[in-house]
Parts: C-alpha cells; sequence; structure tokens
C-alpha cells in the first residue's frame, strides 16, 4: 500500500483504538466493580451457533475480529435513518480486524453495507432456516440471522475463522457520547441531511448523543453522497471520541465508573470475551500497535451494473485481500487499483475538534 502522510497514520491508530474505546474506560481503578460490568455485557455464543463447519483457523497467534455497530431502528431509533428506517436491524458498520501473529502490526478491512454478495443459508431466531440467497445486501445477513449470520456471510466471503466478534449498539453508543459530555469535531463543510434529520454549518461543534448517531448515519449530504464517503465520516468521528474517550483519566472515579457502565452496556461479543478483563485484554493488544504498524483498507469494490446504488466486490482485487490476511501478510497496494473505495480518496468533512 502507498505510504500515508502523518494525519493519516493518525487516523488508522484511531480508527483500530476507537473500536476498542468503550473498554479501555473500564481500566484501572474499577477492578472491584468488573463483576457489576460484566453483567452488562452480552454475549453470543458463536461457536455453537455456527457448529464445525467453517473455515479451519489460521495457525500462529494471529487474530481475525468481526466489529459491527449495529443498526436497529426500532422506537426512536426510527428517527434517524430515512424512509427504510423501520427495517429493522442491520449491522450499519462493519470491519474485519486482523492483528498478525506477533501483535504488533493490524489490518482493518471496511465492507460497505451496501455490497451485494452471496449469503449463505442461516438460521433465524425463531428456529426457522432461511436459504442461501446471492446478491444479497451484506448487512442484510444482520436482519436475517443476527450475529451468527453475519459472521457465517463474513467467513463465506473471506474464506477467513473469525476469532471474535464484537457489537456495539447505536443506543448505547448515544448514551455513551452522552456520558462523556458530548464529543467535538470540526466540520469542514456544512452538513444538512433531511434523512438524519442533521444539520450542522462548517465549523466547530460539540455533538450529544442524538447528533451523534445522526451524524454517523449521515450519508447523502457528505462526499458523493456513497456509502463509501459515510464509513469515511464514521472513522473520522471514532477518532474524535476515541481522542476523548481516552482522555479522561481517573481525575473523577464516579464520572469513569459511568462512562464503564454506558460502554459496556452498548457492547455484545462472543462468548471467548465477554468480560471486561478479556475485553481491556484486547483493546491492550490494539493501543500496543504503532501508526506505522497499521494499514487501512476498504473491501475493494466496482459499482453495481444492474444497481447502481449497490457495489459489488471487485474478485481479484477482493481475493488479494482476503489472500493476504490468511497469509497473515499486508495487503498489496494492487489490490485497490480500479476500486470505487480508491478513487474516491479521503473526503471526510469532519476533523479533529
Amino acid at each position: 500500500m502507498a505510504r500515508r502522510g502523518p494525519g493519516r497514520r493518525r487516523l488508522l491508530r484511531a480508527v483500530v483504538i476507537g473500536l476498542a474505546a468503550v473498554v479501555l474506560l473500564t481500566g484501572a481503578g474499577l477492578t472491584a466493580l468488573y463483576v457489576k460490568l460484566d453483567g452488562n455485557l452480552s454475549q453470543v455464543d458463536i461457536d455453537s451457533a455456527l457448529g464445525p463447519d467453517r473455515p479451519r483457523d489460521t495457525p500462529g497467534g494471529s487474530m481475525d475480529i468481526l466489529v459491527l455497530g449495529s443498526d436497529s431502528r426500532a422506537g426512536t431509533n426510527g428517527d434517524f435513518g430515512g424512509p427504510d428506517a423501520q427495517d429493522g436491524a442491520r449491522s450499519d458498520t462493519a470491519m474485519i480486524v486482523h492483528v498478525n501473529e506477533a501483535h504488533d502490526a493490524a489490518t482493518v478491512v471496511s465492507i460497505p453495507r451496501d455490497t451485494l454478495v452471496d449469503r449463505p443459508r442461516c438460521e433465524r431466531g425463531d428456529g426457522s432456516t432461511e436459504p442461501a440467497a446471492d446478491r444479497s445486501m451484506f448487512n442484510e445477513a444482520y436482519t436475517v440471522g443476527g450475529p451468527a449470520c453475519t459472521v457465517k456471510t463474513v467467513e463465506s466471503m473471506t474464506g477467513l475463522r473469525m476469532d471474535h466478534y464484537l457489537e456495539v449498539d447505536f443506543d448505547g453508543f448515544a448514551r455513551l457520547v452522552d456520558t462523556l459530555g458530548g464529543v467535538e469535531i470540526t466540520t469542514t463543510q456544512a452538513i444538512d441531511d433531511e434523512d438524519s434529520h442533521l444539520e450542522l454549518p462548517a465549523g466547530t461543534h460539540t455533538l450529544d448523543g442524538r447528533e451523534s448517531l445522526a451524524l454517523v448515519r449521515t450519508r447523502k449530504a457528505v462526499g458523493d453522497g456513497s456509502d463509501l464517503s459515510r464509513i469515511e465520516l464514521q472513522q473520522s468521528f471514532l477518532r474524535a471520541l476515541a481522542d476523548q474517550a481516552g482522555g479522561v483519566g481517573l481525575t473523577s472515579p464516579k464520572r469513569l465508573y459511568d462512562l464503564a457502565d454506558a460502554a459496556t452496556s452498548a457492547v455484545t461479543t462472543d462468548s471467548g470475551i465477554g468480560s471486561v478483563r478479556e475485553l481491556a485484554d484486547l483493546a491492550g493488544t490494539l493501543e500496543g500497535i504503532g501508526p506505522d504498524a497499521m494499514q487501512m483498507v476498504t473491501l475493494p469494490v466496482g459499482t453495481d451494473p444492474a444497481d447502481p446504488n449497490r457495489v459489488t466486490p471487485l474478485a481479484e482485487q477482493a481475493g488479494q485481500v482476503w489472500r493476504a490476511l490468511r497469509r497473515d501478510e499486508p495487503v498489496p497496494a494492487s489490490a485497490v487499483e480500479g476500486s470505487v473505495s480508491e478513487e474516491n480518496g479521503d473526503r471526510s468533512v469532519v476533523t479533529e475538534g
């Protein structure tokens, strides 16, 4: 991959740390409260749900984590989504975090939710079976069968076995932002999105939880209006959230506990990392990876010929991405050549506050 400038490298580090920000808040000084915080966490037994018919685990100490932002539009959450806001829960944000065997480098692959994929057969929540489907939107796997179906779809796409699963619920995300006292961002252009109901002039703003939800769901009002532009916006917001959450420290144990309580209430994990201690260990691994050892990639995609509102993986380039991760190697620069995501570049409208 081409070498990024210092600002871009800091963003890559912040994105990875942002994925674990909800557990970094449960650090020193809260040991006596671990039992209470552990009780906040929701768990999914992915291994039992999927059984033995899965890709072989990569040998060595490398680790693959599927990170989702779940987009439940039930109740008041439906206010933020536009005409399809009541369609039910979907995976609004999806990233595969691959940590290498030495745990000193990582690759993060973002999957646009509008990507058309071949979804495998999945079990629904009521125990019925949903047949496999071709050309299914990636985020519909979550609607069909929740975390287990999403993991199964990702493993089918990539040939990688997911070692862990981490999901952040957007409703809990809003509570976290409010407990933090808001998140300060700077917009380089005005945002006026009738679907998310967000209106922000260019400049510096402190967003509360509701406004933050609207921001991370904003799509048509930023960049080229695609899901790829929204991914850039979400990454920049995660950076701001991680920076401000990381600065809380231990000056106010009560505030730190409130943040940890909100954070753990927003998280669902696989049973393998279903405790605060295990999540803190994972966060420590991610935090210890330096900015020059991180690679951020969006799945190479092209506009779908039959539907300009959808994208499809570029078979050859996507294959290079997944092979690199299976071999525990960096993704080669050739993997993003000709991809819509690479052509869009870094056009985020949000910078540090």
